[in-house]
């Protein structure tokens, strides 16, 4: 690599990482919002709508990003839209029967899962400062959001979705390019919406029943459900699936953040103590990822055929 491409590659990571944090921002003001929204309407049912509003929206924007992908590219999108639907599914049935923060805590093990599925997976070369980074970052989403854990049946769904959204990562992280991010989060939306709409209609579809509900619905469905999706996919292509999950373990500090600052709750030494050890985790692997070369992207390291993702 020489030093102009060096250089191009650092901005590009940075601005990757920056993405990824507004994508986790954006995410973690949502949790206030979606608590009182799923009172009214079912999960899947919101589910549906949100990710039915965010397809339509991206595709009138992007249809032709989305036409030009290929064959493999739409297999490829598909897939990854399948993985996120599931996921969801599974985390907020999960919820159903689980406390809000174990709930939390369980799906942030992804930070872990995500390094050891792709060492198994993929043969991912993950180096120690990473290991050490998922492990301080998950240690912190535990003292933000963990006050007990037994693992009943809806515990048991939420880690299994922590699985699936480490599958994602890796998923994105490997296939995602520059060029088809914008194709692949509309394919992506459009996926999800159907999927939870499957799942939705045995009782039929609910919708918001006021304004304010509709608000926070269009808020999720475009800024947190369509420019999440399309950040996430672009930021994906510049960075490792390891290093994205370890910046994205921030969603749990903005989620507390935002509770403390528009919902009312009071600020902790769980929230100052956990925060920190994500933070630091956060600090870790940048610093890593700052001065070695060896922490490829999907643009520098092509599509292994172990998975055979060939068709």
């Amino acid at each position: 690599m020489t030093p102009s491409s060096s250089l191009a590659h650092d901005g590009r990571a940075r601005l990757a990482v920056l993405a990824l944090l507004a994508v986790t921002a954006v995410w973690g003001s949502t949790f206030f919002l979606i608590r009182d929204l799923v009172e009214h309407v079912p999960s899947a049912d919101f589910l549906a709508v949100r990710f039915g509003i965010a397809a339509v929206l991206m595709f009138v924007l992007f249809h032709r990003q989305t036409l030009a992908l290929t064959r493999r590219e739409l297999t490829l999108g598909a897939g990854l839209g399948v993985l996120y639907a599931v996921a969801q599914l599974l985390q907020t049935t999960g919820l159903e029967t689980t406390p809000a923060s174990v709930s939390g805590f369980l799906t942030g093990t992804y930070i872990v899962l995500t390094p050891v599925l792709g060492a198994l997976l993929l043969r991912d070369h993950i180096p120690r400062a990473a290991w050490l980074a998922a492990l301080i970052a998950t240690i912190g989403i535990a003292v933000l959001s963990l006050q007990g854990l037994a693992m009943g049946f809806g515990a048991a769904l939420t880690l299994g979705s922590a699985a699936i959204y480490a599958l994602h990562i890796l998923a994105l992280g490997r296939w995602s390019t520059a060029p088809t991010a914008l194709g692949l989060s509309t394919i992506q939306a459009a996926v999800i919406a159907v999927i939870c709409l499957v799942a939705a209609l045995p009782d039929g579809v609910a919708l918001p029943a006021s304004s304010g509900q509709w608000t926070s619905l269009i808020y999720m469905a475009v800024v947190a459900g369509a420019g999440a999706l399309i950040a996430q996919t672009w930021a994906q292509a510049h960075l490792t699936a390891t290093r994205a999950a370890i910046v994205m373990a921030m969603e749990p500090v903005f989620a507390a953040t935002f509770a403390v600052l528009f919902g009312n709750e009071g600020l902790t030494w769980r929230l100052l103590f956990g925060g920190g050890l994500v933070l630091g985790a956060m600090y870790l692997v940048e610093l890593r990822g700052s001065t070695h070369q060896d922490d490829v992207s999907a643009l520098e390291d092509p599509p292994a055929e172990i998975l055979h993702h060939d068709v």
